[in-house]
């Protein structure tokens, strides 16, 4: 099966970036290498780019789209944390951009035997990287019912979190949950009928918040908005769509943070904890898709777009 992505925002993330050619810039969610072919079309066969993945699948097809141009490209499995690793890795100190495409991939979506999805019945997997030994199978299986509603009202911003959490723990006590459907069919069971379909499938929010929590996803770009802001030259970009609230309030902080250090009470006449800005928010409202992308593709209606540059 092809590795079908539709990128979300793509001039927009590319034209972020600021490409210029001789620079290196990093795509730390490769995926299906969409906004990767543009940057590498506008670096014009000279520089470097460098594709991070953690997904086999999104690696092999990556590599192979990205043949064509050369030996400016490098493609490393690893998760976009260990950004500073894989570079120093490459003999690489610092970059001129770098991007992240948050969340799950169409291919990771569409492909049933991965367990993202509520729409296929398969076995509850969701894992990002199949070289992990936990999968939502264990989530759901083994996390005790206070640990399962603090991630489903936490990743999942579910106001039936404490109900759902109830009886995945009163039906796993029968048999363990399997498959996505299993687990579809207990989340609909916990939700009051009148708001079953409200804002979408029933088991949407969920799925979501398992998802998060298998896979580190807030964990990790948590911990890493600081260090790539930390890698860029100056004037380079870091650019980020994020897909929902959480992610974009990380990465809002993250900015802000990195803009405005200074822990100085607001009273004081001088700085003097010392503290300096890296750099400015590009972006002070998030960058939307637009209509026609929209209408094109649905699933990038919640995507957000913020960019920061160093100073």
């Amino acid at each position: 099966m092809e590795f079908v992505h539709k990128s979300v925002l793509l001039n927009e993330t590319v034209d972020g970036l600021n490409v210029k050619p001789g620079g290196v810039y990093v795509d730390g969610t490769l995926g299906g290498a969409g906004h990767a072919s543009l940057v590498c079309e506008r670096l014009a066969g000279s520089g470097r780019f460098i594709g991070i993945d953690q997904d086999e699948e999104a690696i092999i097809a990556a590599t192979d789209k990205l043949n064509k141009y050369g030996d400016i490209v490098t493609v490393v499995r690893n998760n976009y944390v260990n950004i500073k690793e894989v570079l120093s890795n490459l003999g690489i100190e610092k970059v001129d951009g770098i991007m992240l495409d948050l969340g799950v991939s169409s291919r990771q979506l569409d492909t049933p035997e991965r367990g993202f999805s509520y729409k296929y019945d398969a076995p509850l997997d969701m894992r990002m990287d199949n070289r992990n030994d936990m999968t939502a199978r264990d989530i759901v299986n083994n996390y005790d019912e206070m640990d399962l509603y603090r991630v489903i009202r936490d990743y999942g911003e579910d106001k039936f979190a404490k109900n759902i959490a109830k009886h995945i723990v009163i039906a796993r006590q029968n048999k363990p949950i399997e498959t996505t459907f299993e687990l579809c069919e207990i989340i609909k069971e916990s939700i009051p009928a009148k708001f079953r379909m409200a804002k979408g499938h029933p088991a949407k929010r969920t799925f979501q918040a398992i998802r998060i929590e298998l896979n580190k996803e807030l964990d990790v770009l948590n911990e890493s908005i600081d260090t790539m802001i930390d890698l860029l030259n100056d004037g380079g970009r870091l650019c980020i769509i994020t897909f929902h609230s959480l992610e974009d309030r990380i990465v809002k902080t993250g900015f802000k943070r990195n803009e405005n250090p200074c822990t100085c009470p607001p009273d004081f006449p001088v700085c003097i904890c010392g503290k300096k800005s890296k750099g400015k928010v590009i972006s002070r409202k998030p960058i939307l898709p637009s209509d026609e992308e929209i209408e094109n593709n649905s699933r990038s209606k919640s995507a957000k777009l913020r960019i920061f540059e160093k100073i």
